[in-house]
């Protein structure tokens, strides 16, 4: 689903259509989803992690730069000699888990897009039940999971937390669901995370929150493909990709946004094709979105590949990662 234009506080230009009345009417609906996500983590027990759980979580709903995120951690890791494997729910998957992900046997429709994504980088599992799949990667011989998402979900013990922030985006219009993007309060997020990571530009950000965050920046595995260009991207903020593509220096000649995890169509394909056709261009989309289109639409289009940098903050977050797992086995 694409989010509505009032959530975003002014970075969508139609951000103030029917936003007082609408934040009105739903603001108690808000406090009732604010007092259900307390009361949960109240009554909440977490399961005792079986090895390291690493979380990279957000506050919002929408692409924060997790899943890359994911992707790099899960490496830096396994260069430390662990066998690292990613977990996720699935969602937009039909199964339940524990499934270990196989991109050749899997599709998006079984396991997500985001989890099989990780599965031709990496080792990746998803679960509807953390604790449960936890269990089975340990007795699969997982070292240390690297969890995509669950912040939000008491299920199992964390050992370390990362809290991902769009600096760009920041926190919207500030309200949680369905009043705002946020999925909590920013200072109860805060409380539970061991670090923050900002990625991207940080100017709607105060310079209290960055005091200490991990700063990163998506930037692209390769350079952008010659000749004209016609991008579409399914993720939560579609603008961010096609940004990045002109700053890669692509003669980018129009760009299409859906909703995130958005199922693709027959129509939708003949309409881009056309597209790119009336523009003389090839198709290029997200490493996301490209898993998500069956095998017979991916003729012609181009999936370009992104990395997340995290620049000077490197070797600190080697040393954060690196401490985290030690302590974990060590206390053990």
């Amino acid at each position: 689903m694409k989010p509505p234009h009032f959530w975003s506080a002014g970075l969508d230009p139609k951000s103030r259509e029917a936003a007082p009345l609408t934040r009105a009417l739903l603001t108690p609906v808000e406090s009732l989803y604010i007092w259900g996500f307390k009361r949960r983590w109240k009554k909440a027990t977490p399961a005792p992690a079986p090895m390291p759980i690493i979380c990279i979580g957000n506050v919002t709903v929408g692409g924060v730069g997790k899943t890359p995120i994911v992707a790099l951690i899960r490496e830096r890791v396994g260069e430390m000699g662990y066998r690292a494997a990613s977990l996720s729910r699935g969602h937009g998957g039909r199964l339940k888990g524990p499934v270990k992900v196989d991109p050749v046997e899997h599709g998006a429709g079984d396991v997500g897009d985001e989890p099989l994504m990780l599965a031709c980088s990496g080792e990746s599992w998803i679960g509807r039940d953390r604790a449960a799949t936890a269990t089975a990667m340990a007795n699969a011989g997982v070292d240390v999971i690297v969890m995509d998402d669950g912040f939000q979900t008491p299920s199992v013990k964390k050992t370390l937390s990362f809290l991902v922030i769009d600096g760009e985006a920041g926190f919207g219009n500030g309200y949680c669901l369905p009043k705002g993007p946020m999925r909590e309060p920013y200072n109860t997020a805060n409380e539970r995370a061991d670090h923050r990571i900002v990625t991207g530009d940080a100017k709607r950000l105060p310079e209290a929150l960055l005091n200490g965050a991990f700063r990163a920046r998506l930037v692209p595995r390769a350079g952008a493909p010659d000749g004209p260009l016609v991008a579409f991207a399914g993720i939560g903020r579609p603008t961010k990709v096609f940004d990045s593509l002109k700053a890669a220096g692509a003669d980018l000649r129009d760009g299409v946004g859906f909703g995130d995890h958005y199922v693709y169509k027959q129509s939708d394909i003949d309409f881009l094709r056309r597209l790119a056709k009336d523009h003389g261009a090839r198709l290029i989309t997200t490493e996301k979105d490209y898993v998500r289109l069956p095998e017979d639409w991916r003729e012609g289009v181009l999936a370009w590949p992104v990395t997340m940098d995290f620049g000077d903050d490197k070797e600190r977050l080697d040393e954060v990662l690196q401490t985290a797992i030690e302590t974990f086995y060590h206390e053990a």
